[in-house]
C-alpha cells in the first residue's frame, strides 16, 4: 500500500537539500511571515482556542500567542550567533589543524503536537525547525479539531507546501506519517504514545525529540511561606484546567504549614479563576477538559480516592457531560490508589503530610524521573540537598511551571520524562547535526607520526602521548 503522505514527504527531501545552501536571512524572512501572521491573526487564535478548550482570550495570549511570538523573536535575535561555526582548539596532537562545528539543517522533519496546548505546541518547536533550516510537516492533534483546522489555515497563508505543511487525522494518519523516514520527529504527547514514537522511529533511525510527562512533585517544608507557595501552585495546578505536562501533580507537605498551606489555596482559587463570584462552573476564567473520556477518567481517580478514605479539602464538584471538574485537593491519600500512582493530568491535586525529608527524596527517587520538580522553602541547606538528591527534567524553587518560558534555558524531561531538549538555542540545537569540520595542510603533518612501519621513535612517541595527553 503506497504511504498517503510518501508524496509530500518526498517534496519536502528535495527541498531540504535546496535550504541547506539559503542565506540565514532567508530563514529568518520566514519566521517574520510567521510572527506577522500570528500578530495580525490573533483572534482567529483565540476563538479556536476557546472552541476546543473554552480558554478565554488572555489565557490564550499569554500561554499560547506569547510563548511562540517569544520563540521567534529569540530566534530572530540570535539565529546568526546560533548558526555560526565555532572554532575549537586543535590541541598539541592536532597541531597544523584547523577544526570547527558547524550546525546544518537535518532535514525533513515531523512534529506531532498534543492537544493540551495546541498552538504553543505546534508553533514553538516549528520556529525552531525553520530556524535551523528544514522542512516539517506538522501533524496537530483531532482532539481539537478548531486549532487543527487554524494551523492549517495558517500554514497555507504563510509556506510553500514543500517547506512546511499540515497533515490532520488521527491514528491511522499518525501511524502512516511515522514509517516515513523522517531526518527528526519531535514529538509532544504521553510517556506511553512516546514509546511508540520512538519505536517507529527506530525502524528508520530517524533522531527524536520526546517532551514526555509524568507526576512532577512539589516539596513544601516548614520554612515555606505558605501563602506564597499556595498562590503559585494553584494558578500552576488549575491554570489549563491542569492539562499541563510542568503542572505540579501531587504535594509532600510539612505538618507545621499544611493548615495555613490549604486554607490559602482555598482562597487564591476563588480569587484566580472565579474572580467575579459567578461559581466554577460559570467562571470565564476556568478552562474545560478536552472531552468528556477525558472527565470521567477523571472522576473515577476522584472517586476511588475518597471511597478509600481520601478527604476533599475543597472541591469535588464536577459535570462530566459539560467537560467541568472544580479544582480539587485531596488529602490522606492511600498511596495504592491510581491518583498517587498516575500522572492525572486534570484539576484535581492530591497532598501528604511528610515527616521526613529522606522519605520524600526515596519516593521521587523510586520512580519515574519528572519532567519537572518544585521545592518550596528558604533554607539554603534544604535548596541544596533536594536539588543534589534528586532527577527531573527541570526545577523551579519557589515558584512552579515559569522555569518553562525562560528565555535561556533548556526544557526537556529525563528517561520516561522525555528525551532531548527545546527552545532558543537549545531548540536550534535539536534540529540541527552537529557536524565536526577539519581542515589539514599539505604535506608534512602530525599525522604521519602515527603511519607503519612503527620504529623505535613513533613507539615512544606513542608511549608519550599515551601517558601525558
Amino acid at each position: 500500500m503506497v504511504n498517503q503522505f510518501q508524496s509530500q514527504f518526498d517534496k519536502q527531501k528535495s527541498k531540504s537539500l535546496e535550504l541547506r545552501t539559503e542565506s540565514i536571512d532567508v530563514r529568518r524572512s520566514r519566521l517574520k511571515s510567521l510572527k506577522n501572521w500570528i500578530l495580525k491573526n490573533k483572534d482567529k487564535i483565540r476563538s479556536a482556542l476557546h472552541a476546543d478548550l473554552r480558554k478565554s482570550a488572555t489565557d490564550t495570549d499569554i500561554s499560547e500567542i506569547f510563548t511562540v511570538t517569544t520563540e521567534i523573536n529569540d530566534a530572530l535575535n540570535h539565529l546568526h550567533q546560533w548558526a555560526r561555526p565555532q572554532r575549537v582548539s586543535p590541541g598539541m596532537t592536532y597541531l597544523g589543524t584547523s577544526a570547527k562545528v558547524q550546525p546544518e539543517p537535518k532535514g525533513v522533519c515531523l512534529i506531532i503536537a498534543p492537544w493540551n496546548f495546541p498552538f504553543n505546541l505546534i508553533g514553538s518547536p516549528l520556529v525552531s525547525c525553520l530556524a535551523a533550516g528544514n522542512t516539517a510537516i506538522l501533524k496537530p492533534s483531532e482532539h481539537t479539531p478548531a486549532t487543527s483546522k487554524m494551523i492549517k489555515e495558517m500554514v497555507e497563508d504563510i509556506f510553500e507546501p514543500e517547506v512546511v505543511t499540515v497533515a490532520e487525522g488521527a491514528v491511522p494518519e499518525t501511524t502512516a506519517l511515522l514509517e516515513l523516514p523522517f531526518d527528526h520527529i519531535f514529538f509532544t504527547g504521553s510517556t506511553n504514545v512516546g514509546k511508540i514514537v520512538m519505536a517507529a522511529a527506530a525502524k528508520n533511525l530517524s533522531s527524536v525529540t520526546l517532551e514526555l510527562g509524568g507526576k512532577s512533585p512539589v516539596i513544601i517544608d516548614e520554612t515555606a511561606n505558605a501563602d506564597d507557595a499556595a498562590r503559585k501552585i494553584v494558578w500552576g495546578r488549575f491554570t489549563n484546567n491542569g492539562q499541563t505536562c510542568i503542572a505540579p501533580d501531587y504535594i509532600f507537605i510539612n505538618e507545621k504549614v499544611k493548615n495555613k498551606f490549604i486554607a490559602s489555596a482555598k482562597k487564591y482559587v476563588s480569587q484566580l479563576f472565579d474572580s467575579k463570584g459567578q461559581g466554577m462552573a460559570n467562571a470565564d476564567d476556568y478552562s474545560r477538559l478536552v472531552h468528556s473520556n477525558h472527565a470521567r477518567r477523571l472522576v473515577d481517580i476522584l472517586e476511588e480516592a475518597t471511597n478509600f478514605g481520601a478527604k476533599i479539602e475543597f472541591g469535588g464538584e464536577y459535570q462530566v457531560d459539560n467537560k467541568f471538574i472544580e479544582p480539587t485537593l485531596l488529602s490522606n491519600i492511600d498511596e495504592s490508589n491510581r491518583i498517587w500512582q498516575e500522572e492525572i493530568f486534570g484539576p484535581i491535586m492530591p497532598l501528604k503530610v511528610y515527616d521526613n525529608i529522606d522519605q520524600v527524596i526515596d519516593h521521587i527517587n523510586q520512580n519515574e524521573k519528572p519532567l519537572s520538580l518544585y521545592l518550596f522553602s528558604t533554607s539554603r541547606k534544604m535548596k541544596k540537598k533536594i536539588t543534589k538528591a534528586t532527577s527531573a527534567g527541570s526545577m523551579a524553587i519557589n515558584d512552579v511551571v515559569v522555569q518553562y518560558a525562560h528565555p535561556n534555558l533548556p526544557f526537556g524531561g529525563v528517561n520516561h520524562s522525555g528525551i532531548g531538549k527545546s527552545h532558543g538555542r537549545y531548540g536550534f540545537l535539536e534540529f540541527s547535526n552537529q557536524k565536526s569540520v577539519l581542515s589539514q595542510r599539505i604535506g608534512l603533518t602530525n599525522a604521519l607520526l602515527f603511519y607503519p612501519p612503527f620504529n623505535g621513535f613513533k613507539k615512544w612517541v606513542v608511549s608519550f602521548l599515551i601517558k601525558w595527553f
